[in-house]
């Protein structure tokens, strides 16, 4: 939620030590702190949305607080379309963050920060949702005038539901969650006006419940069947230096120390070559049965060409060993999480970038281009015509490879003017190689995308009125589609192409909105505005999903059918502050 939002930053490929635990790039996001001289709040009443943020101080300038929430309420419309498919669909989503800060002094601040948030899909062919819930402690001690630290401890769950309706034949519910609970301790220090040290450690103790599982209605074939818990132990010690070499030279390096146990009870299965389960051990509550550790260097550099351009380079190594595996041949998106085990090794990634960045017409304009080469080890996907629902034996379904990934991306920015905004254009390939998946032959996981264009522009018209626009374009992801069909018996079979043969259509929409603020007020306690906005203006009808089913006019052919959630969305929001 903006409204409750700090600052933002976007670490891609010059990941700090401080970070670890996954191979892809870091959004790091603060919260504000509440309002210490006086209550507040800002918020908007829309048509499609509707939020809410109030702070302010708590009995005293020492202590603030902060709430924001928001929600959609898209549904409440979809009764009034003349489709009944339409009609019968719910969609929304919401979230809620909470904060309070307490300063005891100079030296000592305390921070609680919540957050949780949920996303609702249902159609005719199923449904799906998933949230986030996060508690945080965190003290803020100042030993010194150059040394300070941060104590944090966390609570978060992630869930998620994919489910198909009782009476559709085979139906079914999957439900999956993980939760951690972690400490953290980190330090700053400026040792000199050339270097800054940082150091600290983290240890999260994990507990996946990969799935629960069971059949639904009269039609189904299918038993409960739920996977045992995972328990892990993943630890880390890191250390870094920012070194200011010269006015012109700055290089930032670090090193970072992780490891990740596995925690019993634990049945442990043990697979042949062929990944059959040939014997099983029982790993007693408590035990640590396994454990990997890995060294994760990082490194970055900016070099000031003059004062208007300058050059950076990065290279870090990452570490994953919580591993998402995910099914495109599934019919729904089923994404399963676990841990690095015995069966299963940590991903690594070795990430390089580099960069050339450039100010125009007085630092009014900013340009880049960036290049980045990413290569992972360890990569994992289910193997062809893999059993996903109702399989206890779900790592022996499991592939090991690597992958690659590679690009160049392009921004010019325009920062200050009447006319502001951005383009930008990414060119990128990903590549996976696993032996025993698509007969050898390398294919495209789900994430890569050729192409992505983004463009924005914000026009002050006058005083009051501004108007803004914004285009996206984006190649349609890979995704694995029936070609063919076989008859056995009485039941059709569907042939899937080559794993990820296919791609879903392209991605593009333009959205416009017009600001209209009041004619301007001195000691004006109560400020608003108009936004008017239309959302995919042109009416693409983006795909959600498509699925394959029996021609009801001819039940020799099957029908393509492309689930969209919306073509163009007009709204009004009044926005207000006080």
């Amino acid at each position: 939620n903006n409204d409750a939002i700090k600052d933002v930053k976007i670490y891609k490929g010059d990941i700090p030590a401080s970070s670890g635990g996954r191979l892809s790039s870091m959004l790091y996001i603060r919260m504000k702190d509440g309002n210490s001289k006086k209550f507040g709040g800002t918020g908007g009443i829309g048509v499609i949305s509707s939020r809410l943020m109030l702070e302010g101080p708590l009995g005293s300038e020492n202590t603030t607080f902060l709430v924001a929430g928001r929600r959609t309420y898209a549904d409440i419309f979809l009764p009034l379309s003349s489709d009944e498919q339409v009609r019968d669909n719910t969609l929304y989503f919401y979230d809620l963050n909470a904060k309070i800060s307490h300063r005891f002094n100079e030296n000592n601040r305390l921070f609680l920060s919540a957050y949780m948030g949920r996303d609702v899909f249902r159609n005719q062919f199923g449904g799906m949702d998933f949230g986030n819930q996060t508690l945080t402690l965190r003290w803020n001690h100042l030993f010194s005038e150059k040394l300070f630290a941060n104590f944090t401890g966390t609570y978060s769950r992630y869930d998620y539901f994919v489910g198909t309706p009782e009476d559709q034949p085979n139906a079914f519910e999957w439900k999956s969650k993980m939760r951690d609970y972690s400490l953290k301790a980190d330090f700053t220090l400026f040792a000199t006006p050339e270097h800054t040290v940082r150091l600290g450690g983290q240890t999260t103790f994990h507990v996946f419940d990969p799935g629960a599982a069971r059949g639904l209605g009269s039609q189904t074939t299918f038993n409960e069947l739920a996977m045992p818990l995972q328990y892990s132990l993943e630890s880390a010690v890191y250390a870094s230096n920012d070194h200011q070499i010269t006015p012109l030279l700055s290089l930032k390096y670090g090193l970072r120390y992780s490891a990740f146990s596995n925690v019993g009870p634990y049945t442990q299965y043990v697979y042949d070559a062929a990944y059959a389960p040939v014997d099983s051990v029982i790993h007693a509550k408590g035990s640590f049965f396994h454990t990997a550790h890995n060294l994760e260097p990082r490194a970055g550099l900016t070099y000031l060409l003059n004062e208007v351009s300058s050059l950076k380079a990065a290279y870090s190594r990452t570490v994953q060993y919580i591993q998402l595996a995910q099914n495109s041949t599934a019919g729904t998106p089923l994404d399963i999480w676990f841990a690095t085990g015995p069966n299963i090794k940590p991903q690594k990634a070795d990430i390089l970038a580099l960069g050339y960045f450039r100010n125009f017409a007085n630092n009014r304009i900013e340009a880049s281009v960036e290049v980045y080469y990413k290569h992972m080890e360890n990569s994992m996907d289910f193997k062809d015509q893999a059993a996903l629902l109702f399989n206890e034996y779900l790592d022996g379904e499991i592939r090991p490879g690597y992958s690659k990934a590679f690009g160049i991306e392009f921004l010019l920015r325009k920062n200050e003017g009447r006319l502001t905004g951005w383009a930008g254009y990414t060119l990128a390939r990903a590549r996976r190689y696993i032996s025993e998946i698509n007969e050898g032959r390398d294919y495209a996981p789900a994430y890569d995308k050729p192409h992505e264009i983004s463009l924005v522009m914000n026009y002050q018209l006058t005083e009051r009125v501004s108007l803004s626009a914004n285009w996206v374009y984006a190649t349609g992801n890979p995704v694995t589609f029936p070609t063919g069909r076989a008859v056995l018996g009485n039941n059709i079979v569907p042939v899937y192409s080559d794993r990820n043969a296919y791609r879903m259509p392209d991605y593009h929409r333009l959205d416009l909105s017009l600001i209209l603020k009041p004619k301007p007020k001195q000691n004006r306690k109560f400020d608003y505005e108009w936004n008017f906005s239309l959302y995919n203006a042109y009416g693409r009808k983006n795909a959600w999903s498509i699925n394959f089913r029996q021609d009801p006019d001819d039940p020799q052919k099957t029908i393509a059918e492309k689930t969209y959630l919306f073509s163009f969305i007009p709204s009004i929001t009044f926005n207000f502050s006080f």
